[in-house]
């Protein structure tokens, strides 16, 4: 049987989702903590595989298992064994061929931008000590709308098959002190957002232009494009699916 995790984590302590032979991954985390509950070796597939320090405030996984369970006591005893950095919310059966990763229709992050320096969310929010247009990022985050091949933005040497990807939502909104990018698509390069990120704050302070953008992202050059902000600034917020998956 098939069944899929709705989790929750504070990336801060992990070398990113996925398992790594010489690191400690949220997967590794969990991984375990199903095979001892459970009493056999269990291997989970995620949603995605966020980079060291991203933080996940919705992440779903699936795994299968033929061993009886009740699946909000199991919910509760994973809680109880895993760390506080990691919480489960919900488990339950999917169809057979259900897939966490393939059958997700959406992906939505959050970058959060300190616009002052706050001496109590410096490891929520990336400070940025210039001033920042925000009608101009605004104006550029449209800009990505009109394209599908987000090469430029991608890590370098990565073995995906295509970079197209399908944007969504692209906006900027004041909260509080912050800055926050709400982005979605059908899906994510490696290094993706945190290089459009780096892109918009070189336009909101001066080094670039809007009209820049559509050289950079036609170049399919890395290093035409901005610098990587920093990731522990960086949320997974929803993964969405269709209604149903779900037995």
């Amino acid at each position: 049987m098939r069944y899929f995790i709705e989790l929750s984590y504070n990336g801060r302590a992990y070398h990113g989702w996925q398992n790594q032979p010489n690191a400690i991954s949220v997967q590794e985390v969990i991984e375990k903590a199903l095979s001892t509950l459970l009493g056999e070796p269990v291997a989970i597939v995620g949603a995605g595989r966020t980079d060291a320090g991203v933080h996940a405030k919705q992440l779903f996984a699936h795994f299968d298992s033929e061993v009886a369970f009740d699946e909000s006591n199991l919910v509760y005893k994973l809680n109880s064994f895993l760390p506080n950095d990691i919480a489960i919310h919900d488990l339950f059966r999917v169809k057979p061929h259900a897939h966490a990763r393939f059958d997700a229709l959406s992906r939505t992050y959050l970058y959060r931008i300190a616009l002052r320096k706050d001496a109590f969310t410096f490891n929520n929010a990336y400070y940025v000590k210039q001033a920042l247009d925000v009608a101009k990022m605004q104006e550029a985050s449209k800009v990505l709308f009109g394209y599908k091949d987000f090469q430029c933005f991608s890590k370098s040497n990565t073995d995906v098959k295509t970079y197209h990807c399908t944007m969504m939502q692209c906006d900027w909104n004041l909260e509080g002190g912050e800055l926050q990018l709400t982005i979605k698509a059908d899906r994510f390069l490696r290094n993706m957002v945190r290089a459009i990120v780096g892109t918009m704050i070189n336009i909101g302070c001066g080094k670039l232009e809007t009209e820049d953008l559509h050289r950079i992202i036609e170049s399919k050059s890395r290093s035409e494009a901005g610098f990587s902000v920093p990731a522990h600034a960086l949320y997974l917020v929803e993964v969405a699916y269709p209604n149903d998956i779900k037995l």
